[in-house]
């Protein structure tokens, strides 16, 4: 999968280089540590679905849905449209309450409203956490593509993925972000589909590539229980609900309406996105039956567009797994220093410190994902880790802060451990029983033991000066 035409291949370093030089280019002028986490809070709507789509829009949600609906079928559409409902959710819930969070540029702000400076420490830590796990994730994947579209070696094209991801990202944070997310999402949101559209003609049309591919792919039944269905569908609901990437894109824009339309429009354009990157799968398993699943997205892209096309559409695939990259580096190093660093000093640092200390944070959290994705080949574990450890810990005493649920410390950390406590014994202990993941089970219990303890205690909440 390497053969790609010397003209392709040229396209995708243009391409970089662009990105690279976009992204300096939009961050020149950043001022301080709210300027490096939130730009100037003056983003459209449109601007905001485009960097919150290209955020989610990873190597899973391209390849990866390729290759399960090649594998299992269109039933893994039907399960990452829970994605879809959660940010359908985001936007007609949440997102109505962010006027109430005017100054808020990490989730930590948001977390002390209701459980001070204890659930804002804790938030941080584990948002550190979540956003490096994924991180090492996106850039093995992002290694893997190097290797496979341009026949460099993993670790040379982790080095240059992440190279580019860093340096635009330390010096402009935010604004650069956006940016290239804007240009990122361009390019896929035009070139999936129209590798879907030329490969369906190549065969000769819908009828007959449905002919070309087995019946059971369109049974939703045929590779899974009813019972895997729904944990799988709720696993996309909650998996990724409210992690920092995507919250602080409710804090970029000054505008409630900019902001619920963004997400809104983001939710509802994953929903055909992920059926055409899907339909992918379908295409390749019925252009080529014995090919490796994981290389069916870049199987056909490679086989149905023409010279030129194909080299941006490689380089766009390359670019989406960089915007998500970039999202996560983002967001750990604004909770290491706003969310970690901030409540533990007796006085906070300056904004021009604190920039400081961000940009720090970012170069070297970016260095270490490096290095444990050169060093670590089993990155979906990470990846897995990472998710169990945010929704059934943060995300029940975050939701509730955001819809105006008041309760307090007590609330959060009985929660946490109940959270916490039902994905080790659910996972480790009783083994996955009936196939239902440990992550829905920990965020079920979280609920029930947040809710129980906030009704016992009534204890009220504070609102720090400068957050709400």
């Amino acid at each position: 999968m390497t053969d790609l035409h010397l003209t392709d291949q040229i396209i995708i370093l243009v391409y970089l280089t662009f990105v690279l030089g976009l992204g300096l280019w939009s961050g020149r002028r950043v001022r301080d540590l709210e300027d490096y986490a939130v730009g100037d809070r003056g983003y459209s709507a449109l601007v905001i679905a485009m960097t919150l789509s290209a955020s989610f829009i990873g190597g899973g949600f391209t390849m990866g849905n390729a290759e399960k609906v090649f594998t299992l079928g269109i039933i893994n559409i039907l399960v990452l449209w829970g994605f879809s409902l959660k940010e359908i959710l985001v936007a007609g819930f949440i997102g109505p309450r962010m006027g109430h969070f005017p100054n808020a540029i990490s989730v930590g702000d948001v977390m002390e409203v209701n459980y001070g400076k204890i659930g804002k420490v804790i938030t941080g830590v584990f948002s550190v956490l979540l956003c490096a796990g994924i991180l090492g994730a996106q850039v093995g994947g992002m290694g893997y593509l190097f290797n496979l579209f341009l026949g460099l070696s993993v670790p040379t094209g982790i080095l240059l993925g992440m190279s580019i991801v860093i340096l635009y990202d330390t010096l402009g944070g935010m604004r650069s972000v956006v940016a290239t997310d804007v240009l990122q999402f361009c390019v896929l949101a035009l070139g999936i589909p129209l590798a879907l559209i030329l490969g369906i003609r190549q065969v000769g049309g819908l009828e007959a590539l449905a002919a070309r591919v087995p019946m059971d792919h369109f049974n939703l039944t045929a590779h899974l229980t009813p019972v895997q269905i729904l944990s799988l569908f709720l696993t996309f609901l909650l998996g990724e609900t409210l992690v920092p990437p995507y919250v602080r894109r409710l804090f970029i824009s000054r505008k409630t309406r900019a902001i619920c339309r963004g997400t809104l429009w983001s939710g509802l354009f994953s929903i055909p996105f992920f059926a055409i990157a899907g339909g992918i799968g379908l295409l390749a398993l019925g252009l080529n039956p014995e090919l490796n699943p994981n290389l069916a997205l870049p199987y056909v892209v490679e086989t149905v567009l023409p010279i030129g096309l194909r080299g941006l559409v490689v380089a766009g695939i390359i670019a989406v797994v960089m915007s998500s990259a970039d999202s996560f580096l983002n967001s750990a190093s604004v909770a290491f220093v706003n969310d970690i660093v901030n409540p533990l000093r007796r006085h906070p640092l300056t904004p021009k410190r604190g920039l400081l200390f961000a940009r720090l944070a970012t170069l070297l959290t970016g260095s270490i994902s490096v290095v444990f994705a050169i060093r670590i080949k089993s990155l979906i574990d990470i990846l897995i880790y990472a998710y169990n450890f945010w929704s059934p810990i943060i995300l029940v005493p975050l939701a509730a802060t955001l819809l105006g649920v008041r309760a307090g410390t007590a609330a959060f950390c009985a929660g946490a451990a109940a959270g916490l406590g039902g994905v080790f014994i659910w996972n480790q202990v009783l083994g996955t029983p009936g196939g239902f993941d440990g992550l829905l089970v920990g965020v079920f219990a979280n609920l029930l033991v947040f809710c129980v303890t906030a009704r016992l205690c009534r204890q009220p909440a504070t609102v720090p000066e400068g957050v709400a």
